[in-house]
C-alpha cells in the first residue's frame, strides 16, 4: 500500500479499538492524497490489533506489545512509513472530507512554516480549542496558581495559553501544535529528531513546537484541516488524566526552562491546584502533586503504575530556552 503514498497517518492505539476504526475508516473515505495508514497499537487488551488487521488489511498494524506511551509509540510508526509527509492523528478523532489533503497542499505551496496543524470540533459541533495552544510562561503559570485564568477564562492577557477567543478559523502561527492533528515532512522531522520519547502522555507535542520553532520553523493552523475530536479516548479519570497533564507540563519545564524559572514554574503549578481543590479533579492532582511533580521518566511509575524506561541518550533531546 506504501506505493505512491504522499502522507503517512500515524495513530497511537491503546484500548480504543471502535475509535481507532471510525478515525481511519472517515480518514480514508474523506481523503483524496494518497495516504500509508500505521497504527501502532500499545498493548491493548481489547484485541484492537487483530479486529483493525480485519478491518482493513491493507493498513499496517504495529504491535509494540506494551504501553510504550505517545511518543515512542508515534516514533515506532513513523519508522514504519516512508511517505514524504507525516501525519498524527488522534484514535478518537473523525476526519472530515478534505482535512488531509488541505494540510498537504498547504504544507506544499507554504514550505517554510514546518509545522502543520488544523482546526478541531467537538462531537456538537463547536470549536474545541485544543488543536493548538500557547506555550508556558512564567506570566501564564503565574495567572493559572493565582486563578486569573480561570475568572477571565479565555483572556489574551489573564489567560495567554488559551490564544484567547480566537476559533482557529483563520490562518495563524502559533506555539503549539497539539498532536491531534499535526502534519510536518519526512524531513523536518528526521531533523527534529521526532518525539522525545522521556515523554510518556502529553507534553511532547509542546517540546516538539518548541524545538520546531528553535530551529526557525512557525508552526500554523489551517483552518480548512477539520476534524471531529471526541477528547480523551484513551484516558478515563479526569483527576488521573490531569495528573497525566501536570506531569507533561512539569517535564516541559524541567527539560527546556534553566534554572530557577523552572522550580519557580514547578511551584506555579502546585499553587494552582491548590487553589482549585475543592473541585474533586483537582482536589486528586493536589494530593498526588508528588507523583506528578518531577516529570517523566518518573512519572510513569508514579501516575501510570508502569515500570520507568531508562532513558535512551539517543532517543532524547535536551534544549534550553528562557521562559517569556
Amino acid at each position: 500500500m506504501n506505493g505512491g503514498a504522499q502522507a503517512a497517518v500515524i495513530v497511537v492505539n491503546y484500548n480504543t479499538r471502535v475509535e481507532t476504526a471510525t478515525a481511519v475508516r472517515t480518514l480514508r473515505e474523506n481523503t483524496e492524497t494518497p495516504l500509508e495508514v500505521v497504527v501502532v497499537d500499545n498493548g491493548s487488551s481489547d484485541g484492537s490489533a487483530s479486529a483493525l488487521r480485519r478491518e482493513f488489511p491493507d493498513i499496517t498494524v504495529v504491535d509494540a506489545g506494551e504501553n510504550l506511551g505517545f511518543a515512542a509509540g508515534v516514533n515506532l510508526g513513523v519508522r514504519r512509513s516512508t511517505a514524504e509527509y507525516v501525519v498524527l492523528l488522534n484514535p478518537d478523532t473523525e476526519v472530515l472530507p478534505g482535512a488531509v489533503d488541505d494540510l498537504v497542499a498547504f504544507a506544499r505551496t507554504h514550505p517554510l512554516f514546518g509545522v502543520y496543524g488544523g482546526r478541531t470540533l467537538r462531537p456538537d459541533g463547536t470549536t474545541d480549542p485544543s488543536s493548538c495552544w500557547g506555550a508556558m510562561s512564567l506570566w501564564s503559570l503565574l495567572c493559572f496558581a493565582t486563578g486569573l485564568s480561570t475568572v477571565f477564562k479565555r483572556s489574551r492577557v489573564f489567560d495567554p495559553e488559551s490564544l484567547g477567543h480566537w476559533q482557529r478559523d483563520t490562518v495563524r502561527e502559533v506555539p503549539i501544535i497539539t498532536g491531534c492533528l499535526l502534519l510536518t515532512t519526512r524531513t523536518t522531522w528526521e531533523q527534529l529528531g521526532g518525539m522525545d520519547e522521556r515523554f510518556f502522555l502529553y507534553g511532547e507535542d509542546a517540546d516538539f513546537s518548541h524545538r520546531a520553532r528553535a530551529r526557525g520553523l512557525h508552526p500554523v493552523i489551517v483552518p480548512s484541516a477539520t476534524i471531529v475530536h471526541a477528547v480523551g479516548g484513551s484516558t478515563s479519570s479526569s483527576g488521573r488524566k490531569m495528573c497525566m497533564v501536570m506531569a507533561g507540563k512539569a517535564t516541559v519545564l524541567r527539560t527546556s526552562w534553566p534554572t530557577p524559572a523552572r522550580e519557580m514554574g514547578i511551584r506555579f503549578l502546585e499553587l494552582g491546584a491548590l487553589l482549585r481543590r475543592r473541585n474533586p479533579t483537582w482536589d486528586e492532582v493536589w494530593r498526588r502533586r508528588g507523583d506528578w511533580r518531577d516529570g517523566y521518566p518518573r512519572a510513569r511509575s508514579t501516575v501510570f503504575g508502569l515500570p520507568s524506561a531508562p532513558e535512551d541518550p539517543s532517543r532524547t533531546h535536551r534544549t534550553a530556552a528562557t521562559p517569556t
